[in-house]
């Protein structure tokens, strides 16, 4: 239950925060977000991002660099709420069917590929890098299977919370970065 209180609280949170913002803070802010994450990325061959919904914080500015640098890029695909998250290839401007949750993801039959940096949206996080999502662990699944992948959050500031409860499966991120931070582990 108190993952749940904290949800409510976080997207709330979250949803006044964008909504304050007019579109040109909310375009710097990705692009800041962006130059944080590609300094301290580090040198992978795949990514998995995801494309925002609602008010998550916009990672399309990473992308845009993440291609420029020739990384393969990969997008989560899930098949329903309690269904497992694969990661398939995608190259923007590629079709990106509608599936469950709102998400936009690749064709089921693209290419699945094993990432070895995830970039994640959340709810909240904490000191620790602990992040809460929205509750369906799809990533929390994934990202036991790709333990050796760097795990970086993207964020609002606003979203950072003292401390979420961890249950025994919560996999800790590597960094977390914001508009105005990098944490990092």
């Amino acid at each position: 239950m108190a993952k749940a209180r904290i949800r409510t609280a976080a997207k709330a949170s979250r949803d006044a925060h964008f909504a304050a913002l007019f579109p040109a803070e909310r375009c710097a802010a990705a692009i800041m977000v962006a130059e944080r994450v590609t300094q301290h990325l580090g040198a992978p061959k795949i990514v998995a991002v995801y494309l925002p919904i609602g008010s998550e914080c916009d990672p399309l500015p990473l992308i845009d660099r993440l291609e420029g640098l020739g990384l393969r890029l990969a997008l989560p695909h899930v098949t329903g709420r309690r269904g497992l998250m694969r990661f398939l290839a995608w190259t923007p401007g590629e079709p990106l069917p509608a599936g469950p949750m709102g998400l936009r993801q690749p064709v089921h039959d693209a290419e699945e590929l094993v990432p070895d940096a995830v970039i994640v949206p959340l709810l909240a996080f904490d000191a620790t890098l602990h992040r809460l999502g929205y509750g369906a662990g799809h990533y929390d699944r994934a990202l036991v299977q790709l333990r050796d992948a760097r795990r970086i959050g993207l964020g609002w500031e606003v979203q950072r919370v003292d401390a979420l409860p961890v249950d025994s499966w919560d996999i800790p991120l590597h960094a977390v970065a914001t508009e105005t931070h990098w944490y990092a582990a």
